[in-house]
């Protein structure tokens, strides 16, 4: 194995601070635990030390980090367009402009069927104020967080954060003039919706620890101090959302934990009117709902582990709840009738709805699907509802779609997106009366890009508990085998990480590397029950997955065991360094991106933003022994060991408030005081980013370089390595 040349570089060596936690009968010295103060001025010289040391370290990949920066830029169409979406006779999309950091949001106004000069109404990279051209200095943090058009098109609501901290200011632009009206709304959450007035805009408050706990109605033209609270939640579990409904027919407050639901609904036409709770929550039932035709269409997990589908008459009028305590309900579960079963073998996760169309969105396999069934198939027995649908086949064995903006329900036309690892992102609509498809668009890949030299294929692990592990593949027709590889997985929060291509990803391809995502428990890919064997005193699974996969990849004679690579990022950092744990020497290098890697003491700690939330999620190891203990045997930091560990690139963002900048700090630590190989061991943290790193599509691409960069040289690749 290659390493990275590290003889003139000393790592960071800070002086070590005994800090005891005792709990359960178990005491643990945490040495580091000063490195969280990011106020400290020791701690901010530790980071940047720590900076330059990264910096030294990878300087003999300067020129491969250059040469991957325009590979994947030369690659990719700067100046480009979106595919429009018309609504109420406003033609609105977005484009690219080579040398621009941002986007541009456009419009044009369709007079008799013909769309006019275009409107450019927000401009990301005059609000951003960043250098032009690609070369340009690194600009400031910028990120959008909400945006808005209100309901006549006259007004655009948008909130922007400037630290990574994800704390918007909310600021209101008349799109006649542009220019932006008095009000402003600092630190706000991501999230608004405006109602039929065009004069009230609903938004969200955090509290101390970050949560979105409170939904206020500000009226334009009036001051901050006179908004109104229209919702405040009290349990620190649940964090609060707000939206507008598809049909614009309701405003939808949400109070959601990891497991449960509650909505809370607002005539969109009379925004003082109080709101009304759909269904009080109740402790693992989850539930969302959407307007249509004088009645709601409930997505649910009420008696169905995989949900279903369930309607009830809209009858809120008659459902008024000054009381706010949820103890009265006429929308509850008693009016709930069900529409679409719940199936074993298949999770329902969405649906759409069109005029004359319910199209549901589904996995089965460990792939995503969309099914479709006319509304007037459809009766009042669910059972019998359920052959009325038909599935919309794809041509590819893995691939990965999804809904598409349908904002006009009025027609039998249907907007969806498709990727598989091989072929670009693509736009498609699909009449559903006629079977016949249409190609919008389709990511434009510059250079000589031939999908036909690659491919893309499923291959099964099986886990220590003898589980089937689904895992994608894709790599070049002429790789000599056993290849290098890079595997990559998550597996938390019941989120998928599904196949899909990726510009950046062919500068490993092309190299001769193969890619593999391992569909690990703790994701969706394969139901509510996958999701459910990775976390708690399961977690572990999750992890054992994972080193599943890579010793199949093996032993099928696919990748080369000298050179295989890791890579995870937040949830699946914590993957990372749990696998390491278990296995030190099966990967010879690992990428883990603001990894989440000292969980339990964040778990004790619900001072800090979105622990008491993260509870329903991993668990609580103040409150539960096992959990406790469970924890213990994977959390990173704390099972580092005396063995020969890979080579290891850490991120974080001083300004993270998802991931302490402090984890991966003292995991590194950890690391470099505890391994027995010669393999670099480094950290560099976004000093003016959170927990997405640099913003700006060149910076962006330039830090995926980086990265690239230390997967190449720690895997053998590159000459400029020693």
């Amino acid at each position: 194995m290659t390493i990275i040349n590290r003889t003139n570089s000393v790592p960071p060596s800070p002086e070590p601070v005994s800090h005891e936690r005792t709990i359960w009968g178990e005491t643990v010295i945490d040495r580091y635990a000063w490195l969280r103060d990011g106020t400290n001025p020791a701690v901010l010289d530790h980071l940047e030390a720590e900076n330059t040391y990264a910096e030294e370290t990878l300087a003999p990949t300067e020129e491969l980090q250059r040469e991957l920066y325009q590979e994947i830029k030369s690659r990719v169409k700067e100046t480009d367009l979106s595919v429009p979406v018309v609504k109420d006779g406003w033609s609105y999309y977005s484009r690219s402009e080579e040398g621009k950091q941002y986007g541009i949001h456009c419009r044009r106004k369709i007079v008799k069927g013909v769309p006019g000069p275009e409107e450019v109404f927000f401009d990301e990279n005059v609000q951003a104020q960043v250098g032009v051209g690609p070369d340009a200095a690194e600009g400031d943090y910028f990120d959008i967080g909400v945006f808005e058009v209100s309901p006549d098109h006259r007004l655009l609501a948008w909130g922007e954060d400037r630290a990574g901290d994800e704390l918007f200011d909310i600021r209101i632009r008349d799109l006649a003039t542009g220019e932006d009206l008095s009000d402003r709304l600092a630190g706000c959450a991501a999230g608004s919706a405006w109602a039929t007035d065009n004069k009230t805009l609903f938004y969200l408050r955090l509290d101390d620890a970050h949560r979105p706990y409170q939904v206020w109605r500000h009226i334009l033209g009036t001051d901050r101090e006179n908004d109104v609270l229209v919702y405040e939640e009290s349990d620190e579990r649940f964090w609060c959302s707000v939206g507008r409904d598809r049909d614009d027919s309701f405003i939808h407050i949400g109070a959601s934990s990891t497991l449960s639901d509650e909505v809370w609904l607002v005539p969109a036409a009379e925004p003082a009117a109080a709101p009304v709770c759909v269904q009080p929550r109740i402790d693992n039932l989850e539930y969302g709902l959407s307007h249509h035709k004088g009645r709601f269409i409930i997505l649910t997990n009420h008696d169905a582990q995989n949900f279903q589908l369930m309607t009830m008459a809209d009858s809120v009028d008659d459902s008024v709840d000054d009381s706010h305590d949820g103890n009265r309900s006429h929308l509850g579960l008693e009016q709930w009738k069900p529409l679409v079963p719940h199936r074993e073998d298949v999770m329902l996760i969405g649906f759409e709805i069109l005029a004359d169309f319910l199209i549901l969105f589904e996995r089965a396999g460990g792939l995503t699907r969309f099914s479709f069934a006319r509304w007037d198939h459809l009766g009042s027995d669910a059972a019998a509802n359920l052959p009325m649908f038909e599935v919309i086949e794809q041509a590819e064995p893995v691939y990965t779609v999804w809904p598409g903006a349908n904002p006009t329900p009025a027609t039998t036309l249907f907007r969806f997106g498709y990727t598989s690892m091989i072929t670009p992102s693509s736009l498609f609509t699909i009449d559903l009366e006629t079977g016949e498809r249409q190609l919008l668009k389709q990511q434009e890949v510059l250079g000589h890009f031939d999908s036909g030299v690659y491919e893309t294929w499923r291959e099964w692990a099986i886990s220590a508990d003898g589980t089937r592990v689904p895992l994608s593949l894709v790599a070049r027709k002429d790789r000599i085998s056993p290849a290098p590889a890079v595997l990559g997985a998550y597996g938390a929060y019941e989120i998928s990480q599904d196949p899909g291509f990726s510009v950046a990803r062919l500068s490993l391809l092309d190299r001769g590397y193969v890619v593999v995502l391992v569909h690990a428990r703790g994701g969706g890919e394969l139901g509510r029950r996958w999701y459910e064997d990775g976390k708690f005193e399961r977690k572990t699974n999750t992890f054992q997955d994972v080193v599943a996969a890579g010793r199949h990849v093996v032993a099928e004679g696919l990748v080369d065991p000298e050179r295989m690579g890791l890579r995870g990022g937040s949830a699946g950092g914590l993957m990372a360094g749990a696998v390491m744990n278990l296995d030190p020497e099966l990967f010879c290098s690992v990428v883990a991106q603001v990894p989440f890697v000292d969980i339990i003491n964040t778990m004790l700690d619900p001072s800090l933003p979105l622990t008491v939330t993260e509870w329903d999620e991993w668990g609580n190891p103040a409150e539960s022994e096992s959990i406790y203990w469970a924890m213990r045997s994977y959390a990173p930091v704390e099972n580092v060991r005396a063995a020969a560990y890979p080579a290891v690139y850490a991120t974080a963002g001083l300004h993270d408030p998802r991931v302490g900048f402090w984890e991966p700090a003292k995991w590194v630590l950890a690391l470099r005081e505890r391994s027995t190989s010669r393999s670099p061991i480094i950290l560099r943290t976004e000093m003016g980013a959170g927990h997405g790193g640099p913003t700006g599509r060149y910076e962006e691409w330039r830090d995926e370089a980086r990265t690239l960069a230390f997967v190449l040289g720690t895997t053998g690749f590159s000459d400029a390595l020693s």
